[in-house]
């Protein structure tokens, strides 16, 4: 049998063309291939190279500043206490308890004078004569303090009885007259009222002793001896306390007992809690030596009992 020819599809060479070297058909076969390969590799392979190398630059530029970077400093307790102890050293310091009550009560305080007359019983009026003279001269110093916007006053009434003219000295300044509108002799009270208001009048905020305790911090505030204003502080020693005049004059009972220091001046002045709250009118300083001195004793009146003879009891 006989076999069939095969045939080849390619363009057959044409005759005057000449086969290619050894050397050009290796060359012919490499560098084409080769380099199709290449750029279909690069091809599939682009993005994932792109993110490789960036993160090979982003971890170099992390090693880079890390190794710039300071090395971290190490506190020890020692460093602790001293930045603790700085700044508790500059901190604004707390205002005291007494600072706060005083602050509290101040606008409320008043000293209470009497004028004192000429020769002729009248008293000579501000201006009159050389300097110095015809000015009104101020005697029988104590303590006063406003309870109500109209200017009424809480004081003493030995702080007030028996003088003709009465007058207040706000903690403002303003000089006023006032006279006696009320009076409670055997508690020792009496009731003022001011002509002459400052535009800022603040009376005091009054406080019940029903809560008021033994150990309690309170302030006495007043012009001991004419020196103030001037704030004491001390504590409640005892209630419900007792004091008979040097005089035998008068019983005094249902007193609170303080330890704030007081003397002559302070009487009529309020006797204040920790929160600025008047709680009773001092009104007596016992000594045995029957000195006008303070040794540790003092009595207020409860202001329950100083508002009765107001006549218009909070509580």
């Amino acid at each position: 049998m006989s076999r069939r020819p095969l045939y080849s599809r390619s363009r057959p060479r044409p005759p005057d063309d000449p086969l290619p070297s050894a050397a050009e058909a290796e060359e012919a076969d490499s560098e084409p291939g080769l380099r199709s390969r290449l750029g279909a590799f690069l091809g599939r392979h682009e993005r994932p190279a792109l993110l490789v190398g960036g993160a090979g630059i982003a971890l170099a530029a992390v090693l880079l500043f890390s190794a710039l970077q300071p090395e971290p400093l190490q506190l020890t307790q020692r460093d602790i206490d001293r930045a603790v102890l700085h700044t508790l050293e500059n901190q604004p310091r707390a205002p005291s308890v007494e600072s706060e009550a005083w602050r509290m009560i101040a606008p409320s305080l008043v000293r209470v004078q009497q004028l004192d007359e000429d020769e002729d019983g009248e008293a000579p009026s501000p201006g009159e004569g050389a300097e110095g003279e015809g000015v009104p001269r101020t005697t029988g110093l104590g303590t006063g303090v406003v309870v109500e916007e109209d200017g009424t006053i809480l004081t003493n009434l030995h702080v007030v009885a028996g003088i003709d003219r009465i007058q207040v000295v706000f903690m403002d300044g303003t000089v006023s007259p006032a006279h006696i509108i009320g009076a409670q002799p055997e508690q020792d009270l009496a009731v003022i009222q001011a002509e002459l208001l400052p535009d800022d009048l603040m009376p005091a905020t009054l406080r019940s002793t029903r809560d008021l305790r033994v150990g309690d911090r309170v302030i006495a505030a007043g012009f001991p001896f004419g020196i103030g204003p001037t704030v004491t502080s001390g504590v409640v020693s005892g209630m419900r306390r007792e004091f008979r005049s040097p005089e035998g004059e008068r019983l005094l009972s249902n007193l609170i007992q303080f330890d704030a220091a007081a003397n002559p001046g302070n009487s009529g002045g309020p006797l204040v809690t920790e929160d600025g709250h008047v709680v009773g009118i001092v009104t007596a300083i016992l000594n045995p030596n029957n000195q006008r001195v303070f040794v540790g004793i003092g009595f207020a009146v409860p202001i329950e009992t100083a508002m009765e003879a107001v006549g218009s009891n909070p509580f």
